[in-house]
C-alpha cells in the first residue's frame, strides 16, 4: 500500500491488522476495560482489521493483571510489560515497534482522549501521512486552569525554539503511517516531538480538532514541571537536529 493509497475496509484479521491502536499504560486499572470498551464501539463500524497494543510502564496497580485477562479474552489485544518503569516515551516506542498495523494510532489509556474522534483521524489519514490531535479549542472541557496555562506556555516555547507551528505538542493523540517511525532513533522524550520529527524525516503532518474528557478514574502523571520544564534539553536536540540533519534526494541511477 504505497503513501496515497486511502485505507480501505478490510476484514478482521489476527495476522494482518490494517489499523493499530498503540496505549502506553501507568497504573491505569479503572480506566482500561472501559478504554477497550469504547474502541470497539468507535472502530468496529469502521470495518478495519485493528489491534490494540498496551504497554504496561511497570505499574504498581492491577493493571497488568487486567491487561492480561483483557488479551486472554480477545486476540486482538495484545499487551507487554515493562520489567522496570521507563516513561512514557519508552512506552510509546515499544508499543509503536510490537505494532504490525500500516496506520498507527497513538492514544493515551486515561480516556481524556475520545476513541469516538478516530473516524476523523481514518478520513484526514488520506491526505497526509501524519494527523495530529489539538486540544486547543476543547480544553477546558477536561483540565483545570493550572493545567491549561502550562500547556500553552509549554507550546508556545517548543514552538518558539523548534520553529513549529503545532498548537498542541502536548496531545499525543496521534495517527500516522507506519513509514512515518522507520527512519527514527528513540530518545527519552520524543513521543512530544514526533510530528517535527516526522517534518524532518519529509513526511507531511496535519492538525485536527479532538475532544478532550475528564480523566475518568485515577491521577494524572503529568504536572506543571513535566510540561515546562523535563523536556527542554530534547526541545534543545531537535531544534539542533532541525539545522543539521542532512537532506538530499537522488536523482537517477543506474545499475
Amino acid at each position: 500500500m504505497s503513501l496515497s493509497e486511502p485505507i480501505a475496509a478490510a476484514k478482521p484479521s489476527a495476522t494482518e491488522p490494517v489499523l493499530s491502536l498503540v496505549i502506553p499504560c501507568y497504573n491505569e486499572e479503572g480506566n482500561l476495560r472501559p478504554l477497550l470498551s469504547a474502541i470497539r464501539e468507535a472502530v468496529d463500524p469502521l470495518g478495519l482489521a485493528y489491534e490494540v497494543v498496551i504497554t504496561d510502564d511497570c505499574s504498581k496497580d492491577k493493571s497488568w493483571e487486567i491487561l492480561k485477562e483483557l488479551a486472554g479474552a480477545n486476540k486482538q489485544v495484545r499487551v507487554q510489560r515493562f520489567a522496570f518503569n521507563c516513561g512514557e516515551s519508552a512506552a510509546s516506542w515499544a508499543g509503536l515497534k510490537a505494532a504490525r498495523g500500516k496506520y498507527l494510532v497513538t492514544i493515551d489509556a486515561d480516556l481524556q482522549n475520545d476513541p469516538r474522534d478516530l473516524p476523523k483521524f481514518i478520513e484526514a489519514l488520506k491526505h497526509f501521512d501524519c494527523v495530529c490531535g489539538t486540544r486547543v479549542e476543547s480544553r477546558g472541557k477536561g483540565d483545570n486552569f493550572i493545567r491549561i496555562a502550562s500547556s500553552r506556555v509549554a507550546n508556545w516555547v517548543r514552538n518558539k525554539l523548534s520553529g513549529e507551528k503545532i498548537s498542541d505538542a502536548g496531545c499525543t493523540y496521534r495517527a500516522f503511517r507506519r513509514e512515518c517511525i522507520e527512519s527514527l532513533k528513540f530518545f527519552r522524550g520524543m513521543h512530544r516531538f514526533l510530528p517535527t520529527l516526522f517534518k524532518i524525516e519529509g513526511f507531511t503532518v496535519t492538525e485536527i480538532p479532538v475532544s478532550n474528557n475528564p480523566r475518568f478514574t485515577g491521577k494524572s502523571n503529568y504536572g506543571v514541571c513535566n510540561r515546562l520544564f523535563a523536556s527542554f534539553y530534547d526541545l534543545l536536540a531537535v531544534r539542533w537536529m532541525k539545522k543539521r540533519m542532512l537532506r538530499y534526494q537522488v536523482a537517477e541511477r543506474v545499475n
